[in-house]
């Protein structure tokens, strides 16, 4: 488990120690949520997958954790690497089986768990979706995916309807929590659409990864280009930013896909709180102090500027 703690300095701010080695800051205030992240390998049977991520999420709430959110698709291995019919069969109804399952375990460890699902809506209709557990159990926050990949081994447009949700922020006993799942990560006005309903940490489930071939020579580019794009969402937004990744390797030895964890929490200015390991599994905790987003937008007035009146070309594809 990885544990960042927040520690009072002598002129009253507060401080913060990164396992990740970057330089935190001085922090100010006092009102603080305990963030839980969990990174995990996934095998081929989802109720094994099930069983590791509940004891892991109870590692989380005994450490302290008061929010705790899972990786994209966790109950099974990536399986839009292939287009297989057969596929389909791992999805389930929301509210279903593993939502009944999941509510439970945040009941009983009184946590908010964020939570990302392979959802059958309908027969033929099936989406990529999130779904929030409040304390007392009840499912909220409902929220399918929007942006939908198709590259090689990530063929996801097979799989999943873009989701038809919009963009929002859901209250929670200690943080507005807003979620956008893996791609969505790429898509600053994602981004700006949740943090203006009010979100205050938005959380990212993600399952994204190196192919094996061209980690020797994309590969460092590529994770330093997931974690950048993120880190502005923070700074441009002023608010907490926390990407959640599966970790390992899936599928055929020499192919297949390396997913590299790196699950991080960045703050309102950008900064990296906490950065998991490449290569294993890792509960961590992290102390998210609340009262930084005030200060960081005050100073830092992004929201004050924009100019909401010149900014309706975002709705063309491309072009006037």
């Amino acid at each position: 488990m990885i544990r960042v703690d927040c520690h009072r300095c002598d002129d009253g701010s507060i401080l913060g120690a990164a396992p990740s080695g970057e330089v935190i800051g001085k922090v100010a205030g006092t009102s603080s949520v305990k963030v839980g992240l969990i990174q995990m390998r996934c095998v081929s049977d989802p109720r094994q997958n099930l069983a590791h991520a509940i004891d892991m999420v109870r590692q989380a709430a005994g450490g302290g954790a008061e929010v705790v959110c899972l990786p994209e698709l966790f109950r099974s291995l990536y399986f839009c690497q292939t287009h297989d019919i057969s596929n389909f069969d791992l999805a389930e109804p929301i509210p279903g089986p593993t939502t009944e399952t999941l509510a439970e375990v945040a009941r009983s460890a009184k946590i908010t768990l964020v939570a990302s699902l392979f959802e059958k809506r309908a027969p033929g209709l099936y989406h990529n979706t999130s779904v929030i557990f409040l304390p007392d159990g009840q499912m909220t926050g409902l929220y399918r995916k929007s942006h939908i990949p198709h590259d090689p081994l990530f063929y996801e447009k097979y799989y999943f309807t873009p989701g038809d949700t919009g963009f929002h922020s859901t209250p929670t006993p200690n943080a507005n929590v807003g979620v956008l799942v893996c791609w969505d990560q790429w898509y600053p006005e994602a981004a700006r659409a949740t943090a203006l309903d009010g979100a205050e940490l938005l959380f990212y489930p993600t399952a994204i990864s190196w192919h094996p071939a061209e980690k020797a020579e994309f590969g460092e580019a590529q994770y330093d280009a997931w974690r950048t794009i993120q880190r502005s969402h923070a700074i441009a937004n002023g608010l907490f930013v926390i990407g959640v990744n599966r970790v390992g390797h899936e599928g055929p030895a020499g192919g297949g896909l390396e997913f590299w964890g790196g699950s991080f929490v960045a703050d309102p200015f950008g900064r990296l709180l906490a950065t998991a390991p490449h290569e294993k599994d890792a509960v961590m905790i992290v102390d998210c102090d609340l009262s930084l987003m005030e200060e960081t937008r005050r100073n830092w007035p992004f929201l004050r500027d924009r100019r909401i009146d010149l900014y309706g070309g975002l709705t063309r594809r491309f072009g006037k």
